[in-house]
């Protein structure tokens, strides 16, 4: 993988690019908030690995910068800050993984290749349907009774994962590995809070909604 590390510290940087290529991957690192926003935003990476605490700057500006631009790049965040409302601050802005300081490489690693093998829906089919309800996926466009729908990128990726398994009890483990890159819960409430945003965005104003939980078990996605 082509990665980009965005880290201020030159001992960390160096240790960990070593590492990064030793594993077989492309690695290049950004110390400076803006330069690193500027070069991520330019796209060209298969994952970028952000520490938080850069001179200047929150690295979640940079995550929440590559979102805003609709890149669904996988994002890793590094960070001291370890509390629970730290990490679902810093999945909220658009992580897909939040690796606490002091960490050693061995995880780093497996994290990185936890992202590498998430699930990437099969692009044969361009268009999906359920009902009046359209995803365009080359086109990046959802549509419902024709009407556009304005969806950020994790919730245009949650979407298509629910509408390839239309009909069929989608469980939250189901949509950590899938969707998120997880194999493991985190213990937050960031699927619940995606589910909520996207069931508004495509049932909100509509006679029959599509996106049902079922208790216990998950959620589906369904025509009436």
């Amino acid at each position: 993988m082509h990665i980009l590390l965005v880290e201020d510290d030159a001992e960390a940087v160096t240790y960990l690019l070593r590492g990064l290529r030793e594993s077989g991957h492309v690695a290049e690192s950004a110390s400076d908030g803006q330069e690193a926003r500027a070069r991520a935003l330019a796209g060209g990476h298969d994952l970028v690995i952000v520490d938080r605490m850069l001179p200047g700057m929150d690295g979640l500006e940079i995550v929440r910068a590559l979102r805003g631009a609709g890149s669904d790049v996988p994002v890793l965040v590094l960070s001291a800050l370890g509390e629970v409302d730290d990490r679902v601050e810093g999945l909220r802005a658009g992580g897909d993984d939040y690796l606490v300081k002091p960490f050693s490489f061995a995880e780093l690693l497996a994290r990185v290749e936890a992202l590498a093998r998430r699930v990437r829906p099969d692009r044969s089919v361009p268009v999906l349907a359920v009902s009046d309800l359209r995803l365009d996926r080359l086109g990046r466009e959802v549509t419902r009774s024709g009407r556009k729908l304005s969806l950020q990128p994790r919730e245009f990726r949650l979407l298509e994962y629910l509408m390839l398994n239309a009909g069929q009890v989608v469980t939250r483990t189901m949509l950590l590995e899938n969707v998120w890159g997880y194999h493991f819960d985190p213990q937050t409430n960031v699927i619940d809070v995606h589910i909520s945003r996207l069931r508004r965005k495509i049932d909100h104003g509509f006679p029959d909604p599509l996106l049902h939980t079922v208790r216990g078990a998950g959620y589906c996605l369904r025509a009436p």
